[in-house]
């Protein structure tokens, strides 16, 4: 089979495939798993406030500028506050408008948000990016990564019009993987998509995306570590399917996201 087959079956980008990174010590992986579980209940704590935790109350004996790497480098994190190191957003390129205040969503496809997050394993970390319908809660697509590549979250969106048409508007946060060129001329290309992008230090803003990430987090993935990529891969594809067909959610009044959003 072709490494272009393989990628396509496991939702990977050929440069994810080719590239080998430095991994991280044990004290990082340590480090970075207790600041992504210590995060998902204080989203307010950028890299100075998370070192303190981490020294004063857990008692590690580290600086903070290995903090602010593993932090914002690294696991790609920021705080929901504004404030400096807040955003990973690149100064040359454009930013896009916030569309969704004030905006009443009232259909499926209307509004998609999308995002990117740090999953640890036994050995190792990967990136998840998801993909989210926010009328239904309805996860169109996902995909995993060892690096956070801007063509990677472009084939993720190519590939979820690709199943499911082009949305009206997709929100992101001001992240450098979604400023790209490869990302802006992904979702621009067709003029079907206008793209909306959260205020700087305003992770709250993709609140639905977020909500998902502390969901699977803390229903799957903590309580499932994972020793490779690959199983990975099959527990999370089994938990969507769950999260998309069966779990009921209150905001729906006990629907699931699938009910809601095939009745378009």
């Amino acid at each position: 089979m072709s490494v272009i087959r393989q990628c396509d079956l496991l939702g990977l980008s050929r440069s994810t495939y080719y590239h080998a990174p430095k991994p991280e010590s044990a004290l990082n992986l340590e480090l970075m798993r207790q600041m992504d579980e210590h995060y998902l209940l204080h989203p307010e704590k950028g890299a100075p406030r998370m070192h303190a935790w981490l020294t004063l109350d857990m008692g590690y004996k580290i600086n903070l500028k290995r903090i602010e790497r593993l932090y914002y480098e690294v696991m790609g994190l920021r705080a929901i506050l504004p404030g400096p190191h807040t955003s990973k957003r690149h100064k040359e390129h454009a930013v896009y408008p916030y569309l969704l205040r004030g905006l009443q969503i009232d259909e499926p496809n209307q509004v998609w948000g999308m995002d990117i997050t740090y999953i640890p394993m036994m050995s190792g970390f990967l990136y998840l990016a998801a993909i989210i319908d926010l009328y239904s809660r309805y996860l169109v697509h996902w995909s995993l990564s060892n690096t956070m590549d801007a063509q990677w979250c472009a084939n993720t969106f190519n590939q979820a019009v690709e199943f499911w048409n082009y949305p009206e508007i997709i929100n992101t946060d001001q992240g450098s993987q979604f400023t790209s060129d490869e990302f802006v001329q992904a979702v621009l290309d067709k003029k079907k998509t206008k793209l909306s992008m959260d205020g700087k230090g305003r992770a709250i803003d993709n609140v639905f995306i977020e909500r998902f990430w502390r969901t699977i987090k803390y229903e799957y993935i903590y309580a499932n570590p994972c020793n490779n990529g690959l199983q990975l891969f099959n527990g999370i594809d089994s938990y969507v399917t769950y999260y998309n067909q069966e779990r009921r959610h209150q905001s729906l009044e006990y629907s699931t996201p699938y009910a809601i959003y095939v009745k378009k």
